[in-house]
C-alpha cells in the first residue's frame, strides 16, 4: 500500500497531454509566491475594471480547479470522473455575499445540487457554507453571546429557516449534506445550528454532517461532547474531518485581541489531533459516519490501515475520502482504483464570483509546505512516463 500514491498512470489517466501541460504550467506559477501575489492583484483589478479577462481565466486556472459556471456545465466533468470510480460534491463556491436576495438565491442553488444528487449516483453529497446563507457578522454576534436587535433576530430566524429548508431537502432526497466550517469566532453559532439539524434529520442515518477543523485544539473534545448527546438522544452524527483553511487569519486575530489562539502550536500537533480523532471516529462508528477531507498522503495511509485493522470494507458507505478538484489526483484516483469511496469537491459558479475561492486555492498551495512541489513532482513523473 505504501507506494499506491506514486502511480501517476492511474492518477492522471483522465488528463490529455494538453491538460497535463496546463497543470504543470499552473503549479509552476503557484510555486512562485511573489507571482501569486502579483497575479491576484492584477486579476482582481481586471475583473473590477470589467476588462475582458474572463476567457483567459476560464481557459487556465478556472477550468483546472472548477467544474463549470453552472451545475449543468459540471455534468461532463462529473461523468468523466465517475468512469474511474471518483464521485463529485457539487460546491456552489460563490463567496462574500451580504444581501438577503443573494442568500435566497444561494439556498435555491444548494437545493438544486441536492436534486442533482438524488438523480445521479455520481453525486452522493451536497455541500454549503453557513455564511452562504447568512451574514458572517450575525454568526459572529451569536457565537459571542451578544444580544441581537429585533431586526437581527428576525434575520437569524430566516437563516435558521434556510438551514432547515436545505437539510429537509437532503433528508427527503436521501442525499448526505456536508456543512463546511469557517472561522472560529463565528463557528459556535454554526455548530449549534448544525447540531439542531442532526437532531431533526439524523434519526435513521447520518444525513447532516458537521465539519471539524483539526488545526483547532478543542475540536476532539467537542466531538466527544456531541457524541454523548447523540447517544443520549438517539441520533446519528455525520463528521467531515479536515485540517483547516484559516490558520494565518486565526493566529493574527488571536494576537490582535490578546486571547489564546484556537490553533495547535505546530503542524505535528495538528497531525496528531487529526489522527487521534480519526481513530475515535472508527472506534465509535456504530452511530458516526465520516468524510475525511485530506490531501495528506500519510493520513490517508493511516486511515486505510485503521479500516483494515477494524475489518471495515473499502466501500463501506459510512467512510469517505475527499479531495479538491484539480489537486491530489494521485490520492483520489489511486484510492478509487483500490475500491475506496472517494469524492472530489467540484466548485462551480460564474467566473467573477468564484475568483475569491480560486485565489484562496492559489494562496493555500503557496503556503502549505510541500503541496505544490509534490503536485509538480507527480506531473513531471507522468510527463516523463508518457514520453517513454
Amino acid at each position: 500500500m505504501e507506494d499506491i500514491f506514486k502511480n501517476t498512470q492511474v492518477a492522471f489517466a483522465l488528463k490529455s497531454d494538453t491538460e497535463l501541460e496546463r497543470a504543470y504550467f499552473l503549479f509552476k506559477m503557484i510555486a512562485n509566491e511573489p507571482l501569486v501575489r502579483i497575479g491576484t492583484a492584477v486579476t482582481n483589478f481586471a475583473l473590477k475594471a470589467h476588462l475582458p479577462v474572463e476567457g483567459l481565466i476560464r481557459a487556465t486556472v478556472f477550468d483546472h480547479f472548477c467544474g463549470g459556471v453552472n451545475e449543468q456545465d459540471c455534468l461532463k466533468v462529473v461523468d468523466k470522473m465517475f468512469t474511474k470510480g471518483v464521485s463529485s460534491v457539487l460546491d456552489f463556491s460563490v463567496e462574500g455575499k451580504e444581501e438577503e436576495e443573494q442568500f435566497e438565491a444561494a439556498t435555491s442553488m444548494i437545493i438544486k445540487t441536492i436534486t442533482f444528487g438524488k438523480e445521479k449516483e455520481a453525486i452522493p453529497f451536497a455541500v454549503f457554507k453557513p455564511t452562504g446563507v447568512g451574514r458572517f457578522i450575525l454568526f459572529e454576534k451569536i457565537s459571542a453571546a451578544e444580544t441581537l436587535t429585533d431586526g437581527e433576530q428576525k434575520e437569524w430566524n430566516r437563516v435558521e429557516a434556510r438551514f432547515d429548508l436545505i437539510c429537509k431537502a437532503a433528508y427527503d432526497a436521501d442525499v448526505s449534506l456536508l456543512i463546511d466550517a469557517e472561522e472560529s469566532w463565528m463557528q459556535k453559532a454554526a455548530d449549534d445550528l448544525v447540531l439542531k439539524m442532526m437532531r431533526k434529520y439524523n434519526h435513521v442515518k447520518a444525513i447532516v454532517f458537521n465539519t471539524l477543523q483539526m488545526y483547532r485544539w478543542d475540536r476532539y473534545e467537542y466531538l466527544k461532547v456531541i457524541r454523548e448527546i447523540a447517544n443520549d438522544e438517539g441520533f446519528y452524527i455525520g463528521i467531515k474531518l479536515v485540517r483547516g483553511a484559516y490558520l494565518e487569519k486565526e493566529n493574527k486575530r488571536a494576537l490582535k485581541h490578546n486571547y489564546r489562539s484556537p490553533i495547535c502550536k505546530s503542524k505535528e500537533e495538528t497531525d496528531e489531533n487529526f489522527n487521534t480523532t480519526a481513530a475515535y471516529l472508527f472506534e465509535n462508528r456504530e452511530n458516526i459516519a465520516a468524510f475525511f477531507g485530506t490531501h495528506n498522503e500519510q493520513s490517508c495511509l493511516l486511515l486505510v490501515a485503521l479500516m483494515k485493522q477494524k475489518a471495515i470494507s473499502a466501500n463501506d458507505s459510512s467512510v469517505w475520502f475527499g479531495q479538491l478538484y484539480g489537486m491530489s489526483d494521485n490520492i483520489s484516483y489511486n484510492l478509487a482504483e483500490q475500491g475506496y469511496n472517494v469524492a472530489k469537491y467540484l466548485p462551480f459558479g460564474p467566473v467573477k464570483d468564484v475568483m475569491p475561492y480560486l485565489i484562496r486555492r492559489a494562496e493555500e498551495n503557496t503556503s502549505v509546505a510541500g503541496q505544490t512541489s509534490r503536485e509538480l513532482q507527480l506531473i513531471n513523473q507522468e510527463r516523463e512516463r508518457r514520453k517513454r
